[in-house]
């Protein structure tokens, strides 16, 4: 979906770290039971449609995962001009083949899908490189309301909370079309 506002409205994307539960330990935790009481109730059905509409394949998570390491790496892939891809690659570990990435093994795999050195990577991260801007990063995202994930800050204006549908995100470019318009008269 972010690819495709990227294409059709030329849209720039940047994608930030936020913990939704940073009490994670490292070697994550199981779900609380809300969480599967929900998932038993269908709250995921929507996600497995809306990836399968979009051509993804959709697997739920067994655990919460520590993603400290993940957001670490995801810096040295922004570093190396491959933010994107690196991304994707991940969420195709997590939510296609449910993978954890809190495990090296997972996002070393991941930066050579994105052409980054992944022993560069994982030592950059291991030494500590990104643990302070993580933590700004994370502290900025608490400053401005962020709750959930994902959540799209859009002209720094408007916010979409969770997976929505691809014409949630055409209303709000139509409100900031709008709102455009009227600062020009």
């Amino acid at each position: 979906m972010v690819a495709r506002l990227q294409a059709e409205y030329n849209v720039a994307v940047d994608w930030r770290p936020y913990y939704l539960r940073p009490d994670t330990p490292p070697e994550g935790m199981e779900l609380p039971d809300y969480i599967k009481k929900a998932r038993i109730n269908g709250s995921e059905e929507r996600l497995a449609r809306m990836s399968a509409a979009n051509g993804l394949k959709f697997k739920s998570t067994e655990r919460i995962y520590n993603t400290r390491l993940a957001h670490e790496a995801t810096e040295y892939a922004r570093e190396h001009g491959k933010l994107l891809e690196f991304h994707h690659a991940v969420f195709q570990s997590v939510y296609a083949e449910g993978l954890d990435i809190s495990h090296w093994d997972v996002l070393r795999q991941a930066a050579r899908e994105a052409g980054l050195d992944a022993d560069e990577m994982q030592a950059e991260v291991e030494n500590g490189k990104y643990t302070a801007l993580i933590q700004a990063q994370v502290n900025e995202a608490q400053r401005i309301g962020v709750q959930g994930v994902p959540t799209y800050v859009m002209n720094n204006r408007y916010a979409v909370v969770g997976a929505q549908p691809y014409e949630v995100f055409l209303q709000i470019i139509e409100r900031l079309k709008a709102d455009s318009a009227q600062r020009v008269e």
